[in-house]
């Protein structure tokens, strides 16, 4: 019995032993657990508050960037500011001594009425010298002629481009036809007359005069044995040309000539040069003036500008324009073709008024002219018309009402 005994209790005590340690285990395994999960959230908060701090580090340089970039270019304006208050200081310094200067030098009361009387003195020479120059013009060889109708067409030959000039030299005496194919050329054709210029085999042959530059547009005349034409790249230079030998005599600039075409059915001329019973002109369109259409006296030698008038006559729809006796017809058409008309006129006499002239109609048949130059002497228009050579022949009638003023 007392030997069953003390088997019995050394396995009670081992028994004991064991549950205790194992009691023990359990509690550090959940110790051990619980400071794990502690760690890991430590270091979870450590990696953010990194993260934070280096997001905030970059912005703190980010800005502390932008503000250096400020600071530079308020010192770059603070510069500019400084040196532009410097040179308003120096401007107004200058302005003071410059006054100072015009007050010193400024003339008493009674030479600044002298010097408008003397003024108002040239002004008055000069218009009056104007108001002679227009009466001369008006009253030159008793100019009375008007014109009352197109009669009749005769298509002389078919020549050259679709677009160009051709005339008769309208100084009396000369019966020399002259040919000015396209819109941009440097030589032109003398026929010694109309039979020559009509016959296939011209004798004598024709002459060829080459010119010193390019002419511009299909607004040519020649007159006395001189070509006047508008100088090709320029905007309204007219070259003076003797046709013995084809050397430049003189030139001009027309004022104002050169923005717009002279007439919108022929967008490449600019100036349409005209010969009439009183002379030279020239015919330009101006802007200023809404596109209306301005006409300008020559002085055939020197080609100085005696007197311009502004007329109420459009560029719109206008194929080309004569004048006869110093009134400008002008013709009109449409786009494509049609029957021309004189729907416009402006007479420099103004005794003749557009509102109160009745629409004159070409011959009938379907036209667009190039070019259209009358001949004083033998009361016709040359034409050109789609590379037809073309005389249209004119009824005038004596114009009473033109007196001397």
């Amino acid at each position: 019995m007392s030997g069953r005994l003390v088997l019995v209790l050394p396995l009670c005590l081992y028994l004991t032993v064991g549950s205790v340690q194992s009691q023990g285990s359990s509690q550090d395994a959940f110790i051990i657990q619980y400071l794990e999960r502690r760690l890991s959230q430590i270091e979870e908060r450590l990696n953010e508050c990194e993260q934070k701090t280096v997001s905030v580090t970059q912005k703190t340089y980010d800005l502390s960037s932008e503000i250096r970039g400020y600071l530079s270019t308020v010192s770059f304006l603070k510069s500019e500011v400084r040196s532009q208050v410097d040179s308003v200081y120096e401007r107004v310094e200058r302005v003071e001594r410059e006054l100072e200067y015009l007050e010193n030098k400024m003339p008493a009361q009674t030479d600044i009425e002298m010097e408008e009387s003397l003024l108002e003195q040239q002004i008055e020479a000069a218009e009056l010298d104007l108001q002679q120059k227009k009466v001369k013009i008006r009253m030159e060889n008793d100019c009375r002629t008007a014109l009352s109708q197109i009669k009749s067409l005769k298509i002389v030959k078919k020549a050259g481009d679709t677009y160009g000039s051709w005339f008769k030299d309208p100084t009396e005496g000369s019966e020399k036809i002259y040919l000015l194919s396209g819109i941009r050329n440097d030589t032109l054709k003398e026929y010694v007359s109309l039979h020559s210029f009509t016959e296939r085999t011209t004798t004598p042959p024709v002459r060829e005069v080459r010119l010193p530059s390019d002419w511009q547009g299909t607004g040519q005349v020649v007159y006395n044995g001189f070509i006047y034409y508008h100088k090709a790249d320029t905007p309204n230079q007219i070259l003076k040309v003797d046709l013995l030998n084809g050397t430049m005599v003189d030139s001009t600039l027309v004022p104002g000539a050169g923005r717009l075409p002279v007439y919108s059915l022929n967008p490449n001329t600019y100036l349409d040069l005209a010969v009439d019973e009183l002379g030279l002109w020239v015919i330009h369109a101006d802007s200023e003036y809404g596109g209306n259409l301005v006409i300008t006296k020559l002085d055939k030698a020197s080609l100085a500008v005696e007197y311009t008038w502004d007329t109420q006559c459009r560029s719109q729809d206008a194929e080309g324009a004569f004048l006869i006796c110093g009134t400008l017809y002008v013709v009109y058409n449409t786009r494509h073709g049609g029957r021309s008309t004189i729907q416009c006129l402006y007479d420099i006499h103004d005794t003749i008024h557009s509102d109160e002239s009745p629409v004159m109609f070409f011959p009938k048949r379907y036209t667009s002219h190039s070019s259209i130059h009358y001949h004083p002497g033998e009361k016709q228009l040359y034409a050109w018309d789609d590379g037809y050579q073309t005389i249209y022949k004119v009824e005038t009638h004596i114009n009473d009402q033109v007196t001397a003023e």
